[in-house]
């Protein structure tokens, strides 16, 4: 059975307590990065388990590698045995960003080979809005058995980026805020601009305006305007760390364009070397 990428706060009521269904929160605020843990522990999806983007998300950093480097496999498979992770139990991720922070834990146990999770559609924010329950205990520890195979062809580093560049049957697709893309309001990343010949869909485009993702109809119809006739496996997305590009990933998937890969170091690992080229403006 095909696994379901979006799972609605109805759904989710009802397997509360479910043995079979884990629930993650990765709430996160890029300048408070103890927010999302404060938030957590002060009411969350009962039984959710907290990862945190910096610490459990992510590895070590190099001033190399970008802001948010993939963490150390050993170490992400241990965090997901710690909280039950097993072939065959349901993986629920939420957060309050829309799913910008959510995705990058779906997009990790994807690639190294858990199908069975999706993303709450409408997040945090929904379960709220809509007076579901909510709980500050910490959830006990589980038992897992959790083994990741890393797949295949679903990552390109730094140099396959740099060999994509003025392949016209490619796309490298940035989900970063337009002004961000175009040098004019970078406040992240020492270096203003984007990879040259990328082009920009913010990450936001994605979802309505209650905070769900657009239906897969609406997302096909604007992916495939903006792949222009590339392929999606010829389709590679990027941010400013790796995280907001897994959301249009997730939305690619979402629109049935399976295939497209992820640059994980994104603008923050390209633009910490000066050889690389830089380019602002709208393309």
């Amino acid at each position: 059975m095909k696994a379901e990428l979006l799972v609605s706060t109805e759904t989710l009521a009802a397997r509360l307590g479910d043995p079979d269904w884990i629930v993650f929160d990765t709430r996160h605020d890029l300048a408070w990065p103890d927010k999302g843990r404060e938030a957590w522990q002060a009411a969350h999806v009962p039984g959710a388990y907290f990862m945190h983007l910096d610490q459990d998300l992510s590895g070590p950093k190099t001033g190399k590698n970008g802001r948010h480097p993939l963490p150390p496999i050993p170490d992400f498979a241990a965090r997901m045995n710690h909280c039950g992770v097993a072939p065959g139990r349901q993986v629920v991720v939420y957060d309050d960003g829309g799913g910008s922070f959510a995705v990058r834990l779906w997009w990790m146990l994807r690639w190294l080979g858990h199908d069975r999770v999706a993303l709450l559609d409408g997040g945090f924010a929904a379960w709220k809005r809509e007076s579901r329950p909510l709980d500050a205990a910490v959830p006990a520890p589980r038992e897992g058995r959790f083994e990741p195979r890393p797949a295949a062809g679903m990552t390109v580093d730094a140099n396959g980026v740099a060999a994509l560049l003025g392949d016209p049957a490619a796309k490298i697709v940035d989900a970063r805020a337009a002004t961000r893309f175009m040098g004019e309001n970078e406040t992240l990343d020492p270096v203003a601009g984007h990879i040259p010949g990328s082009h920009n869909r913010f990450w936001q485009h994605n979802l309505g305006y209650d905070g769900r993702f657009l239906t897969p109809e609406e997302l096909r119809a604007e992916f495939l305007e903006e792949l222009d006739g590339v392929s999606p496996e010829r389709v590679v997305h990027s941010c400013g760390s790796g995280v907001t590009a897994c959301h249009n990933l997730f939305a690619m998937e979402l629109a049935g364009l399976a295939g497209s890969r992820l640059y994980p170091g994104s603008w923050s690992e390209w633009c910490a070397d000066p050889a690389r080229p830089v380019a602002t403006g709208p393309k």
